[in-house]
């Protein structure tokens, strides 16, 4: 059965049982405040729900075009990923406005799937709602009892209020729901493990097709329920799946829903589709993501909603920028692409929803636009992330995300999909704040020109020999070029061999000299550019075409090793301290230190963190020689127990670096000391959580861990003896905290005093200002606690008003804007007014709409500040 047949199905049979068939509400929610886009099939219903409208017919059913990216909602993330995630869908839906119940409900979900669609009875269960004492509510047992007409009791399921209650909101109507699910699996796993025990669990094949809501009653304020006058049915069944189910296929992605887009797309691209859903599968993660999001921006612009930078037009942007990013990045396509699906959706869905066919030339045309535009965004932004070399777990700076959005016009939302799909997050804080100071100075100071690379000498590959030479002769210019940061010059060289290692896999670059018969040339740094390894030198050579003999920074090179030996030996610890779920997520080495990001759920004890490290110098100890082996079947590493990082790519042959095979084996590119002894000492300096379920470690070797250890000792030694060398100095400290905790209480309860008899003082101060409660004077003799203290509770006592503190410490200046939230509009925002008053003190400030504060170095400016606010209240 063909989906369009299916769905003309569902129709067929509900229209024979008195619904009537309407057309689906627009994909963009425009008349609800709550919702941006229809995210379920009752959305258009809801006023029939609530009571404020009603309906002209007491059966109704359709196919609701629904999108589920922002908010609540949120599946933009996985679409591509799994089997099953969309970002636009079909919801099929049955719906009864006081009419039928539970009886008729069942009996026809039933009669449906199992006689019209012919799906396997022993391969369907179904849920019903467990009952809940915080409620006073039962369990369903009618729903229950009318299930087992159909259906034996092993296959009926009770499930809490999380699975079977639904609630339209904190309050309104709500209700009992039961789920029907099917279990897809081969036969041969469902003899070894029952559907029964998947039911939820979040199995790609053991999935809900159907969802029966029974409307029954009325959440109250106060969060008890009541019974309503009318009882109602609302259903939803998604298509995607269904097709599923009745095609017996084990992907959405392979009902012909979307397998005539993927046979485009492969006529298109040259690529073949292989159904892999390996989080390495880029090529196929590439075609599900581009057969989903056509729908979802194609539906959109049908709509009325184009691509924009703000509010739904952004949403829309966002997903239509994200299928270009896979196809730009995974089957190179440097063209548009998206718009020549255009003709097939028309195709395939104008009978249904005929706006795709009547407006067909337009969207073709905003998609094409919309493509054209964000691939010269992509060219640049891309190739400057892919320099970036950022590891796994790693935090991408506010200054290079905004670099990517100033310089490229790439969007700061896609370099943080970038990131979750890689491993690594953006440092926000400092985007924003690069932002900010982005408005202070001229767009060209954060502008980089490269040059052209200038050939010089023909090879036919870029070697690296830095594993066995730390210096070599011969060597020769394959190219350069010349690269401008700001007014500042710096040169760039691929040489035909190099001992120099480029950074990569979190190794820091080698720096060097380089000789060129009597020149010197510093190598101030050494990166990858794709498959080239990019010598930073401070200037060009004379002769181009002279024979080069480099060599590397040794004394740096040891050091970085030690730190990069000192991972592999602690990434092994943690796995036999904390578990097997350890993971690497990221990692810098360099001469100076390490910093290491793992998987993990909690922060490590005291005791874990010395367990590391008396193992990893154990290790030292024992002096243990590298073994490494080169160019070894990807298969045989595997086979070995080599540990394989996660979210890296590795080729068909791989290195392998073991220290001692029995504690640890990893599959390498970097550098490494022939002995662990070389390591001499490992310290950990902290242990901190940089994202959830990610930890992150700092630790030295060698000299730096010997420098550390001293610190540590001095510093204790420094404290012993301002406590007069106690024998227990740790229990002398603890007691100061304590005296200093009683101390700060006592202050904090003077402050609240002194306060609180400013307040009535200051509440004799308010007038009126354009109708508005106004105060607004300078304090003294507080801190900003007291402050806080001070202005909250004058804002207890005024009702619908505008409160501006300025507090004089003698050097410093602090201003805090208060505005009830029921004035807060687009002129009275206590965050824009604090930022343009702050001038006055000399200083800066922000905050939320109704709360804001700003801190400066004038306090003569405090009353400027106020009479600038009253003005702005004044209009």
């Amino acid at each position: 059965m063909k989906a369009n047949e299916i769905r003309k199905a569902f129709f067929d049979f509900f229209e024979k049982e008195g619904h009537k068939i309407v057309p689906s509400a627009p994909i963009v929610n425009k008349n609800d405040p709550s919702l941006m886009f229809t995210n379920a099939g009752m959305n258009q219903f809801k006023d029939f729900f609530l009571g404020n409208k009603v309906p002209e017919v007491r059966r109704i059913a359709d196919t609701q075009k629904c999108l589920r990216v922002s908010g609540k909602h949120n599946d933009l993330e996985e679409v591509g990923i799994d089997s099953y995630h969309h970002t636009m869908f079909e919801m099929l839906g049955n719906w009864s406005f006081g009419d039928y119940f539970k009886k008729e409900a069942i009996s026809w979900a039933w009669a449906l799937l199992t006689d019209v669609y012919g799906l396997p009875e022993d391969r369907l269960y179904v849920s019903v709602f467990e009952g809940d004492e915080s409620d006073g509510l039962a369990p369903d047992e009618e729903a229950a009892a009318l299930w087992r007409q159909f259906v034996p009791e092993d296959r009926i399921l009770y499930f809490d209020k999380k699975d079977n209650f639904w609630e339209m909101g904190d309050t309104g109507p709500c209700g009992p729901c039961s789920e029907i699910h099917i279990d897809l699996r081969p036969d041969i796993e469902r003899s070894k493990v029952s559907g029964r025990e998947l039911v939820n669990m979040d199995n790609p094949l053991v999935v809900e097709i159907w969802n029966l809501v029974f409307i029954q009653f009325n959440r109250k304020a106060d969060s008890s329920l009541e019974e309503l006058p009318e009882k109602h049915i609302d259903t939803g069944m998604g298509f995607e799946r269904l097709c599923m189910a009745v095609q017996g296929t084990t992907s959405n992605y392979d009902t012909d829903l979307f397998t005539p887009f993927i046979k485009a797309l492969e006529e298109e691209t040259g690529f073949q589709y292989e159904g892999s859903y390996s989080l390495d599968a880029k090529k196929d993660i590439a075609f599900r993501v581009i057969v989903d999001h056509i729908r979802a921006v194609s539906f959109a612009v049908a709509d009325g909603q184009l691509p924009s930078n703000t509010g739904a037009g952004y949403v829309i942007r966002r997903i239509l920028r994200r299928a270009v990013r896979y196809y730009y990045s995974f089957l190179d396509c440097r063209e548009p692409l998206l718009f020549k699906l255009l003709p097939l959706l028309s195709e395939q869905f104008g009978p249904v929803f005929p706006e795709l066919t009547s407006q067909n030339e337009f969207i073709t045309k905003i998609i094409l636009e919309e493509e054209k535009g964000f691939l010269r965004t992509l060219e640049g932004g891309l190739k400057r992330l892919n320099q970036l070399n950022i590891n796994d777990g790693d935090t991408l700076s506010g200054k290079i995300a905004f670099e990517l959005y100033d310089t490229f016009g790439f969007p700061i939302d896609l370099t943080r999909l970038i990131g979750q799909e890689e491993g690594w997050q953006v440092d926000n804080q400092g985007f924003e704040e690069a932002l900010a100071e982005q408005k202070e100075r001229s767009r060209s100071d954060a502008r980089k020109e490269s040059g052209d690379w200038i050939d010089v000498y023909d090879s036919e590959k870029v070697e690296f020999i830095g594993y066995d030479h730390l210096k070599a002769d011969g060597i020769r210019i394959v190219k350069y070029r010349t690269v401008k940061v700001k007014d500042k010059n710096i040169f760039h060289l691929v040489l035909d061999k190099t001992p120099f290692y480029a950074e990569s896999g979190g190794q820091v670059g080698d720096r060097g000299i380089l000789q060129i018969a009597d020149q010197k040339i510093k190598v101030l740094d050494t990166q990858k550019e794709n498959d080239l390894i990019v010598h930073h030198v401070d200037k060009l050579p004379t002769q181009m075409d002279a024979q080069i003999s480099a060599s590397i920074d040794i004394s740096r090179r040891q050091l970085t090793e030690n730190n990069h030996t000192a991972t592999h030996l602690m990434h092994a610890a943690l796995r036999k301290v904390l578990g097997e779920h350890v993971q690497q997520r990221g990692s810098l080495v360099n001469q100076k230190q390490l910093r290491f990001d793992f998987s993990h759920f909690e922060k490590m004890t005291d005791e874990q963190i010395e367990q590391v490290e008396d193992i990893v110098n154990t290790k030292i100890r024992e002096n243990i020689t590298r073994g490494e082996h080169r160019n070894v079947p990807i298969k045989e590493a595997q086979e070995s127990g080599a540990m394989m990082l996660f979210g890296e790519k590795y080729g068909e042959y791989v290195r392998m670096i073991t220290f001692d095979p029995s504690f640890s084996i990893e599959l390498c590119g970097g550098c490494h000391v022939r002995a662990t002894g070389s390591l001499g000492y490992f310290k950990i300096k902290s242990e901190s959580a940089i994202a959830a379920g990610v930890r992150r470690i700092e630790a030295v070797t060698a000299v730096e861990a010997y420098k550390y250890t001293d610190g540590l000792i001095q510093e204790l030694a420094e404290v012993k003896g301002l406590f007069k060398n106690p024998v227990n100095v740790s229990k002398q400290v603890r007691d100061l905290l304590e005296a200093n905790k009683a101390l700060e209480k006592e202050l904090s309860s003077v402050r609240s005093e002194k306060a609180s008899g400013m307040k009535d003082s200051l509440m004799s101060q308010v007038i009126t200002l354009n109708g508005i409660k106004v105060l607004t004077a300078k304090i003294e003799g507080l801190d900003m606690e007291g402050l806080k203290t001070l202005g909250y509770s004058l804002e207890k006592s005024l009702d619908k008003s505008v409160i501006l503190l300025g507090l004089d410490t003698g050097e410093k200046a602090n201003l805090m804007l208060l505005i009830s939230k029921e004035l807060t509009s687009e002129i009275l925002d206590a965050s824009k007014i604090i930022r343009k008053i702050a001038r006055h003190i000399q200083g800066g400030g922000g905050g939320q709409s109704f709360f804001a504060t700003a801190g400066g170095k004038n306090p003569k400016g405090i009353e400027h500040a106020i009479n600038e606010l009253r003005e702005i209240i004044k209009g």
